[in-house]
This record gives structure tokens, C-alpha cells and sequence, in this order.
């Protein structure tokens, strides 16, 4: 009678075990067509990081033309910002995942200038123009995995602006006599489509290192008045749980 009791709990016992485990992200019954033994689960995962943002286009060719006009006294630079968000790592085959995310993202560009004007030069006096872009990034990656920790990614991502502002500052002699911004959203358009990509690192304790590129397809203007382009680097850290 207790060796029968013993293997009735045994029994009972995988049932349970079974049962919980169905109840797992990324369980698949050993029944269905593909087999998928030792396939990881769906996990969650956060991701921060900066961004070095830009603008391409015909804006940025008009600033080129000043450059040279005015023998470099307006100079063009990145802007430079920072995203922060989650993503969904989902296994779809061994090596390959399917990632995505919800970011909260800074771009933008920036315009410096000076007084071209030699008997003002000790004076310093400088003015500098950021465009202030705030974006959140939903983009789809598909990662392929090609050594041990190393892989490579790419989708495409969709950004809706949620804010879009104009600040210009000017000064003299280390003192500021301008700070002003502008909201310039209601002219820019609400939703940028891009592709992205790059390559990553992912550790076994669940940290990830990854560099990027967004190249932006659409115009940022919502009026088609100018043809210019989202372009942004970023490099990331990130932990999978």
C-alpha cells in the first residue's frame, strides 16, 4: 500500500509540474509540430542610453551654404540626448529573436554662430539655435545571433513627437543675453518612420551593450516645405530579466 501511495504522489506530482509549466511565457507543448526543447522563454527587458542626433537634407545643405558664406562663423553640430525604455525579447528559432520595444527618445540638431566681424572678436559673442525634439520610438528588431553573445539587428521603428521646440541662446563676454524657446510642433509632422539596426553584446547574467543608427524615411516638416531627415547614433545598455 505505501509503494502505491509513493507512485500515485509521484504521478501527481508531474501532472502539477506539467501544468505550471504551461502556465510559463514561451512554454509550447512538446506536441505541437516544432519541436522547440530548450527553447528560451519570452522575457522583458530595459534599455537606457545616449543618442547623438542630427538632421539630413535640404536644411542641412542650406547650412552647409552659410558655412561657406560666412567663412565658417556658423557651424553645424549634433545634439546631444538620451533614450530610455523597455523592450520584449521573443524567441522564434535558436539564435534568432524577434525584439520589440517602447522608447522615449531626444533628437534634434544644433546651430552655433559667432560675429564674423574681427574688431568685435574679443567680445566673444556667440548664438546658438537647438532644436529640441522629443520622440517615443516603437521599433520591431529582428536579432540573429552570430557567436556566442555577439549579434546583429535591424527594423523598422515608428516615433511620434511629443514635443518639438526651438531654443535659441546669445551671449557675450561668458554672459548670457538671450535664452528663449519656441514651440515649433504644430509645424513638424507628428509620426517619423525610419529603419534601424546595428550590433550588440549580450552577457549570460542578462546585461546587453548595442550601438545604433535610425535612419529616418520621412520628413520631419509636416508641410513638405523642406525635405530633412531624422538621422541618429546611439549606444545603449540594457538588462533582460
Amino acid at each position: 500500500m505505501k509503494k502505491i501511495f509513493l507512485l500515485v504522489a509521484a504521478a501527481f506530482g508531474l501532472v502539477i509540474s506539467d501544468a505550471a509549466a504551461q502556465k510559463r511565457p514561451g512554454y509550447m507543448n512538446p506536441s505541437q509540430e516544432l519541436n522547440t526543447q530548450g527553447q528560451d522563454p519570452v522575457r522583458f527587458g530595459i534599455r537606457a542610453g545616449v543618442n547623438v542626433a542630427d538632421w539630413e537634407g535640404e536644411t542641412m545643405q542650406s547650412v552647409q551654404d552659410l558655412v561657406e558664406m560666412t567663412n565658417g562663423s556658423v557651424s553645424q553640430q549634433m545634439r546631444t540626448g538620451y533614450h530610455v525604455g523597455g523592450y520584449v525579447a521573443i524567441p522564434v528559432l535558436p539564435g534568432f529573436e524577434i525584439e520589440p520595444g517602447l522608447q522615449y527618445s531626444q533628437k534634434g540638431m544644433v546651430l552655433t554662430g559667432k560675429l564674423p566681424i574681427e574688431q568685435v572678436d574679443f567680445l566673444n559673442a556667440n548664438v546658438t539655435i537647438t532644436n529640441q525634439a522629443e520622440y517615443i520610438d516603437l521599433p520591431v528588431l529582428v536579432k540573429l545571433y552570430i557567436g556566442e553573445g555577439f549579434h546583429v539587428f535591424a527594423g523598422p521603428q515608428v516615433s511620434y513627437l511629443v514635443s518639438n521646440k526651438v531654443k535659441a541662446e546669445a551671449g557675450a563676454l561668458g554672459f548670457n543675453a538671450l535664452k528663449q524657446e519656441f514651440d515649433i510642433k504644430s509645424s513638424m509632422r507628428e509620426t517619423d518612420v525610419a529603419v534601424t539596426g546595428g550590433l550588440g553584446y549580450k552577457f549570460a547574467n542578462g546585461f546587453n551593450i548595442s550601438a545604433g543608427y535610425d535612419y529616418g524615411l520621412n520628413s520631419v516638416d509636416k508641410n513638405g516645405s523642406f525635405d530633412t531627415f531624422n538621422r541618429v547614433v546611439k549606444a545603449s545598455v540594457g538588462y533582460t530579466f
